[in-house]
């Protein structure tokens, strides 16, 4: 009996997952607890092991989008015949579409005389969808396809997929372009074993498909699927005036997207008007506007979702101070190379704000502490969150017990955790925990913000940056390095005294950094 091997829970907040690689292929024996994928989340990646011995069938395709639950790939156990989840073959006679039903978990083959019937029908797309359009087929009826082989394009109310052959042998078409069909409904069957009789037939007969077959391509030349003509349509596009890549010059959704509207040919003379005899002749000049469409990458979704979350389900306020940098960056001036050459790492600023954010929250505990329901859960441990800017989006990766490290080993730890988030590597147990998070919109030119809070956090330090401008000190007007802060706080638990006492004991460790060496 076949097992389904589908979507594991990898977090509290993740509701799906990218195939991002497939180590095996469909058709390979795998052993148990072999590794046969790689999953990206919106957070991390991470490896799917076999969860038994087995001949692999894969279901999904790599860059495919599934949800948490939904099947990956089915692994039959070894010595019984590996099921084909793939479409019946039209049999001579045939000439009605069956009545469409539910699929049952694993079809197995039908057989007639020396042929094997496999169905192919619609495979679970995601938890709330119930029925896709098939948008185009890339293989027309009666031809042969391969295992593996992309025979359709199927549309939901949510993403186009591709749907790949189950078997090798000869196509016959269901359900036509355009119609709609429910999950686990038939599409197509595949019939196998008649390929040697197929191919034995006479030349007369290959000349008459072959002209049909070049008839059929002429006529959807030009002609775009349903999902492409949708497209064309909000564009504005002309169909005609598109070069399709599709099976005999269809025009497929890829080709819709990248399509750019023709420019208007300029007219090479002006209407007529009565100008001035000192007035200049006016020039016309086309300039080209385009647009493009890019999915959201799952990152971006979960991103968004949880910043729309938070501004509606705290009330959440700013308070800004400004703080002195020059005698941060004077010890680092000073003691920056002796640092690197004992430790091996660079001495930055964020080892200094993180240290005294860590003194500042033993201080005010409320800062560092969570809602849970209607209670409020305190920690007595500071993990601090710190904000990367990856390659894929904004990441948080915690820098764990910070309060017991010191400024090389935060800058090491912090060093570690960048590395990992620009290379897409950072594992679950990497992002997730944080009591508290700072964030620095500086390194890229950012005067002052309002940071949004990381839930289920209460609070999110913002450093900007830093520029030369002219205070009062002791009576004297000086020029000095200021940098902005802005505390961002949920006003549910913490005060507007503990929120601007803690940010102005933040000011003073990193104004006079001996603080932070004597913990006064």
């Amino acid at each position: 009996m076949a097992i389904e091997m589908k979507v594991p829970p990898v977090g509290e907040s993740i509701t799906e997952v990218t195939i991002a690689t497939w180590s095996k292929k469909s058709g390979d024996f795998v052993k148990r607890d072999e590794i046969i994928c790689e999953l990206e989340s919106d957070k991390a990646t991470f490896e799917l092991p076999a969860e038994s011995d087995g001949i692999l069938t894969i279901v999904a395709k790599e860059g495919d989008t599934l949800a948490i639950g939904a099947i990956i790939c089915k692994i039959e156990a070894a010595g019984q015949a590996v099921p084909s989840t793939g479409a019946e073959a039209a049999s001579k006679g045939e000439t009605a579409a069956p009545q469409v039903i539910q699929a049952p978990e694993v079809p197995k083959p039908a057989t007639i005389g020396s042929s094997s019937i496999v169905e192919i029908k619609v495979p679970a797309v995601g938890e709330s969808i119930t029925e896709v359009t098939i948008a185009n087929w890339s293989k027309e009826n009666g031809a042969k396809v391969n295992l593996d082989e992309i025979i359709c394009e199927l549309e939901s109310d949510k993403a186009t997929f591709e749907l790949p052959s189950q078997a090798t042998g000869i196509l016959n078409i269901v359900a036509q372009t355009g119609a709609v069909v429910p999950i686990g409904g038939l599409v197509a069957t595949i019939s196998i074993g008649n390929e040697a009789a197929s191919s034995n037939g006479s030349k007369e007969n290959k000349t008459s498909s072959a002209t049909e077959t070049k008839n059929s391509e002429n006529q959807v030349a030009g002609h775009p699927t349903p999902v492409a003509a949708k497209i064309l349509e909000e564009k504005g596009i002309d169909p005609a005036t598109v070069s399709g890549t599709g099976v005999g010059g269809r025009i497929m959704k890829d080709d819709a997207v990248n399509a750019i509207k023709p420019l208007p040919v300029p007219t090479s003379t002006l209407p007529s008007v009565a100008l001035p005899s000192t007035a200049l002749p006016v020039q016309v000049v086309a300039v080209a506007r385009g647009m493009r469409r890019e999915k959201m990458s799952s990152l971006r979704k979960t991103v968004a979702k949880r910043l729309v979350a938070v501004k509606n389900e705290t009330a959440m306020l700013t308070t800004f101070n400004e703080v002195d940098m020059k005698p941060i960056m004077d010890i680092r001036a000073k003691y920056k190379d002796k640092f690197k050459e004992k430790h091996g790492v660079g001495l930055g600023f964020m080892s200094f704000f993180t240290k005294a954010v860590c003194v500042a929250l033993s201080e005010f505990p409320t800062i560092n502490a969570k809602i849970d329901g209607e209670e409020i859960v305190y920690n007595d441990f500071c993990d601090i969150s710190i904000a990367v800017s990856a390659p894929k989006g904004l990441v948080v990766p915690v820098v764990r017990n910070a309060e017991t490290m010191g400024l090389a080993e935060i800058e090491t730890e912090i060093l570690r955790l960048a590395m990992k988030a620009r290379e897409s590597k950072l594992t679950l147990e990497e992002m997730t925990g944080g009591t508290f998070t700072i964030t620095n919109g500086g390194v890229f030119g950012s005067m002052l913000s309002t940071p949004i809070i990381n839930a289920p956090q209460v609070a999110i330090l913002g450093m900007h940056n830093i520029v030369e401008r002219a205070v009062v000190v002791e009576g004297q007007i000086v020029v000095r390095p200021i940098m902005y802060l802005a505390l961002s706080y949920d006003h549910r638990i913490i005060d507007g005294k503990e929120s601007v006492s803690f940010l102005v004991r933040v000011k003073q460790l990193l104004e006079d950094p001996n603080r932070l060496l004597l913990d006064v």
